[in-house]
């Protein structure tokens, strides 16, 4: 730390001895001790020092103490300096008035008190130190006021020119500054810009999605905002813009508010939509290339499957015609005639399931059906190729397999494929095994690989779904020539073959596996594909979801038992919901799955209902005016259970946040959705809340 300067103190007197006397006496101040013997020196001192004080001695020859103190006064610098006068003469009225006259502070008399002269001078000196003190603060407090006046200045010319919009929330939601460019993004004045956020300029379509996730990111302290949003001005114009923000801390980390930028993406969004669409048309344009190419290969494949047969059917036929055969050439023609005529019907069967499955005209006929005795009659359909190959079938079949809802025709047709494929790619000694069996599903598989079965019954008509968690399984396994890893993602497209040479070595029209996979999806099925690469064989795996259990008595030999599509029927619900387009919705859907309904708009009414009807179960919608679904279910747990106290209750909501799922179980309902519901998920839900069996439902 720097010592601190001294002070001035100018003594002035034409006596040397004085002078000393006065120094011995103010040394002890450990101040500057400037000395003079005449006015006029005392003035030189005075041409660049500053003085605390001068003691001025009055009577001096030439010119004298008053005379002096009055050119002291005369100059600026030192017009404000203390100056005490000193005599030896007794002070007359006179000589005091001229005396204070001058700017003088005070008196004193010779010989001089020591403590007086040290007490007087003191305060001034002091006075003096605390005056420069002053005036280094205002000198820096003019320069940081300066420094402000320019970062200020900075500041505005930075927002005022910045190509972003820029805006701040302190932290109750109110803006408290935007810059120009803010402004002209949202169309608003400043004035304006100040009474709304940027919430409120997010188009309406988005505005939901928008306010969850500022929520979000304000909720979880997140450090830094980032969306995409189209806008909706203040004029009524659509525009992109990106919506960027951080906190605000003060030095002790104490959240101020947030800063943000609002920036107008509009060009990039619409260059990204026009490289979109470019890219889009390549690919449309690239798959219909392809899907001419495969259209050609198709035919030709066509052509040649046809022709083969064609000719060897033609060949014998102007043979027999000849009469020149004896009986056994004869049954041999009859039999070559007759087995190429079964594999033309054959391919003309495969073209027209296509057609039927392009059209959305394939039908199914169902009912329960045994996969024993089906996979069985289709290993007895298959068993002459595989004989005729030497290939070993081993199946394997689990006789506690449950029924499964669909046509048997078709099933039979889809494990028939299968092993004819198996066979067909196999070489002779190979072998091809077959396993039917049950598997039953943990709640995480059966999410990510069979929610529920879905089977379509035609075209036009709604989907049967089944909810269950265990499914039957087949699989036909063989030692062929295996799919190699490129074209195992494309082994069920239509039209498609490995190999569309005219120098293939395997015959068929690559139809097969095509009508497979649509058959078993139609049953609400999946069919996968696995391979280890060429020459390493196949195993094709087929899963259907499993009947219910209730449903294997006699009735299930009706095919209309499995179409059952009212699954809620007799059940008694309660809706409540303030909008009449939601209310009337949501009582047609439950209405179509056989639900008796009760639609009402208010939390009254629906108590009201709960009391005359008992219904088995209610719906409610959480944002309703006046009394919300919270005060309505607390009021109905808050019933005994005769009187509709423990009725099941799923609220509906437009709020996703965990906290409100919280909130929404804590008051009472045992589920809730959020909106915009889907009627699928919304029945499911129901289902599992009343724990009904398992069930079918339209879809």
């Amino acid at each position: 730390m720097q010592p601190e300067p001294k002070v001035n103190i100018l003594l002035v007197d034409d006596k040397v001895e004085n002078l000393l006397a006065l120094e011995a006496i103010l040394e002890r101040l450990g101040e500057n001790l400037v000395k003079a013997t005449s006015g006029a020196e005392a003035l030189r001192c005075l041409l660049h020092q500053d003085f605390a004080v001068i003691l001025l001695d009055v009577q001096m020859p030439g010119m004298d103490g008053f005379e002096t103190a009055n050119l002291i006064r005369s100059r600026e610098r030192s017009r404000q300096t203390p100056i005490i006068f000193l005599t030896a003469f007794s002070t007359s009225d006179q000589m005091l008035f001229k005396g204070y006259a001058l700017g003088a502070v005070d008196y004193l008399l010779k010989p001089i008190d020591t403590n007086i002269l040290l007490s007087k001078v003191t305060v001034f000196v002091e006075l003096f130190k605390k005056t420069q003190a002053i005036k280094a603060q205002a000198i820096q407090l003019a320069s940081v006021n300066a420094e402000l006046r320019q970062s200020e200045e900075r500041f505005r010319s930075l927002s005022t020119c910045s190509p972003v919009g820029i805006f701040e929330i302190d932290t109750t939601g109110q803006c408290k500054y935007t810059n120009p460019h803010y402004q002209a993004i949202c169309g608003v004045s400043a004035s304006e810009s100040l009474t709304k956020i940027w919430l409120e300029f997010v188009h309406p379509e988005e505005q939901e999605r928008a306010i969850a996730h500022w929520s979000s990111y304000i909720d979880q302290g997140s450090p830094e905002y980032l969306e995409d949003f189209r806008f909706l001005t203040a004029k009524g114009e659509t525009r992109w813009v990106q919506v960027r923000s951080s906190r605000m801390l003060s030095a002790q980390g104490k959240l101020l508010g947030y800063v943000g930028t609002l920036e107008d993406i509009t060009e990039r969004k619409q260059a990204e939509e026009v490289r979109a669409q470019i890219i889009r048309e390549q690919t449309a344009r690239h798959e219909a290339e392809a899907a001419n190419r495969m259209k050609d290969e198709f035919l030709a494949v066509l052509s040649h499957e046809l022709r083969t047969p064609l000719t060897s059917m033609l060949g014998w036929s102007k043979i027999l015609r000849s009469k020149k055969l004896d009986d056994k050439a004869t049954a041999k023609a009859l039999e070559a005639i007759e087995r190429n005529a079964t594999s033309q019907v054959q391919l003309i069967e495969d073209i027209l399931d296509v057609s039927r499955i392009i059209r959305g005209q394939l039908q199914l006929n169902l009912c329960a059906v045994n996969l024993i005795t089906v996979t069985e009659a289709a290993l007895e359909a298959v068993r002459p190729l595989a004989e005729a190959k030497s290939i070993h079938i081993n199946a394997i079949l689990d006789s506690s397999v449950n029924s499964v809802c669909g046509d048997p025709a078709r099933l039979q047709q889809v494990i028939w494929n299968l092993l004819t494929n198996a066979i067909k790619f196999t070489p002779k000694d190979g072998n091809v095994e077959v396993h039917l069996e049950t598997v039953h599903l943990s709640n995480q598989e059966n999410c990510e690989l069979l929610p529920c079965g879905e089977i379509t019954l035609s075209a036009g008509l709604a989907p049967i779904r089944f909810f269950t968690s265990s499914y039957v399984q087949i699989q036909v396994i063989d030692t062929g020539i295996g799919i190699e890893p490129d074209f195992l993602p494309k082994v069920f497209e239509r039209f498609r073959q490995a190999d569309s040479t005219t120098t293939r070595s395997h015959n068929g029209l690559g139809l097969g596996l095509a009508i497979v996979r649509h058959l078993v999806e139609l049953h609400g099925g999946q069919i996968l594909a696995e391979s280890p690469g060429a020459g390493q064989g196949a195993t094709f795996t087929v899963r259907f979801p499993l009947m219910p259990n209730n449903s294997t008595n006699s009735k299930s030999e009706n095919p209309l038992y499995c179409t059952a599509n009212r699954p809620l029927a007799g059940l008694k619900v309660l809706i409540v919901d303030d909008e009449t387009d939601t209310r009337n919705f949501l009582a047609f859907m439950f209405e179509e799955y056989g639900a008796i309904v009760t639609a009402v708009a208010s939390v009254d009414t629906a108590l009201a209902i709960l009391e005359q009807t008992k219904p088995d179960f209610l719906i409610s919608d959480i944002g309703i005016p006046e009394q919300d679904s919270y005060n309505l279910i607390h009021k109905v747990r808050a019933l005994p259970p005769e009187y509709g106290g423990s009725i099941p209750a799923i609220a509906l909501t437009a709020y996703s946040r965990e906290e409100d799922r919280l909130k929404i179980l804590a008051a009472g309902f045992q589920q809730y959705l959020t909106k915009p519901v889907d009627p699928d998920n919304l029945i499911d839900v129901v289902t599992s809340v009343l724990k009904l069996p398992s069930s079918i439902s339209v879809s």
